[in-house]
């Protein structure tokens, strides 16, 4: 009689921690999916050759990865042209990274949401040089908002 008290709530509880362990190894799979996914991803950064905060966000783009080429340009005017970047959402380097640009130290968080997404969109900017983030030293002092863009117009596609 007293087990039959304790084995209906024991079952649920065994149950319970199943689900929950089961949940978290899905999400983990998927996280390293795209980690996965970074390793065969060529990328292309256009910079100029005296940038130390951009060759820091190479060495960021390297260390999660990404097989990256190095492109030193005296100016940037021409691929922020080609790629419809505005003034305004404009900062030290451009990345390629499959059909998409990333304009500036950009957070692997919005990247891999790009990676994972793919929406219809041009690219992604976090413009300026924001404190804290990839390749900028500094400690995080406010939100990033990184913006989308689709033919030089932006909009919001995330805060971190």
């Amino acid at each position: 009689m007293f087990l039959k008290k304790f084995v209906k709530p024991i079952i649920i509880l065994i149950l319970s921690v199943s689900l929950f362990y089961s949940f978290n190894f899905i999400e983990d799979k998927e996280n390293a999916s795209a980690k996965i996914n970074n390793k065969k991803l060529s990328v292309e950064v256009f910079k100029t050759p005296s940038c130390g905060c951009c060759y820091g966000y190479v060495l960021f783009l390297e260390k999660e990865k990404f097989n990256v080429k190095q492109t030193d340009m005296r100016s940037l005017h021409s691929i922020k042209q080609k790629y419809n970047i505005p003034l305004e959402m404009q900062s030290c380097h451009t990345t390629i990274m499959g059909r998409y640009f990333i304009e500036g130290h950009v957070p692997l968080e919005a990247v891999n949401k790009l990676l994972k997404e793919q929406p219809d969109i041009d690219g992604i900017a976090l413009p300026g040089m924001p404190i804290g983030t990839p390749g900028m030293p500094g400690k995080k002092e406010e939100p990033y908002i990184i913006y989308q863009l689709i033919d030089g117009k932006f909009s919001i596609f995330m805060t971190i």
